[in-house]
């Protein structure tokens, strides 16, 4: 599908397969670590656990205690350096970026805006009742 210019209005559909295209490209990996996210319907929460890794040679996320890849799917027993919840998305981000007790755990701006985009998703998700899964 061939997707119009930035500056040309786009429906629904377009905007929809524009998202899943830019899904798909090329990021570089935060080398500070990565987070999962997830709903605590019960509390009315976002969630996210901070875990650390390393990059290594070939670009690819690390165990840094094992150095071993870690697996894109499937679950991997790891503990988190950190966990963050808040009752909405700005409330998560002002704990992850502003908290003056612990540095904020991201190094890339991309990963900073793809982490706000992801809260959202989450907050409108809880909002409806809805399930929540990481992009």
């Amino acid at each position: 599908m061939t997707l119009p210019s930035s500056t040309q209005p786009i429906d629904q559909t377009q905007r929809q397969a524009l998202n899943d295209q830019l899904s798909k490209r090329y990021i570089e990996l935060d080398p500070a670590g990565y987070f999962l996210i997830y709903l605590d319907v019960e509390q009315g929460l976002i969630c996210a656990k901070h875990f650390d890794n390393i990059i290594n040679d070939k670009g690819l996320a690390c165990d840094p205690a094992t150095g071993k890849p870690l697996p894109v799917r499937g679950s991997v027993q790891r503990v988190p350096t950190r966990t963050y919840s808040g009752r909405t998305a700005k409330e998560l981000c002002i704990a992850i970026f502003e908290d003056p007790a612990h540095p904020c755990p991201i190094t890339y701006l991309d990963h900073a805006a793809y982490l706000g985009r992801e809260f959202m998703r989450a907050e409108t998700a809880l909002n409806a009742g809805q399930a929540y899964i990481q992009d």
